[in-house]
């Protein structure tokens, strides 16, 4: 059997006799051999592109649209969530407005925060957040 301290490999008797003492003394003590990286996903980068989670093509007609409105609300109802708070709720205009100015929301998240009614609404969670902006435009 060849090895890789085999004679062809290292001439020295003295040299194959260190490599040998040195191997046995890391085979023997339980620990791994080499190093092992864990695999961990980068987040994705800005410029990154994004791909539809509906796939490459989306279905065509009213289909494509539902689909792509229901793709963008979970988004923003995703980043809402993402900058504010539990205890920010039950909330109204003003107080989500607010708390995602403290959390530093991206512009767009903010326009759409925005785009809430003024009528002293409550909103309890980012859904509630996210249905009143599509149930209607803002007074």
């Amino acid at each position: 059997m060849w090895t890789w301290w085999s004679e062809a490999a290292i001439p020295s008797v003295l040299a194959r006799n260190e490599l040998k003492h040195e191997l046995e003394g890391q085979l023997r003590s339980g620990r791994p051999t080499h190093a092992e990286e864990a695999y961990e996903p980068e987040p994705p980068a800005d410029d990154d592109i994004r791909v539809d989670p509906g796939g490459p093509v989306p279905p065509p007609g009213e289909a494509r649209e539902r689909a792509q409105a229901e793709t963008e609300a979970e988004t923003l109802r995703v980043e809402l969530a993402r900058h504010l708070e539990r205890t920010s709720f039950p909330a109204d205009r003003r107080t989500v407005l607010d708390g995602l100015e403290a959390h530093h929301a991206p512009e767009p998240v903010l326009e759409a925060a925005r785009r809430l009614p003024d009528d002293g609404g409550r909103y309890a969670n980012a859904t509630e957040i996210v249905d009143a902006l599509r149930s209607g435009p803002a007074g």
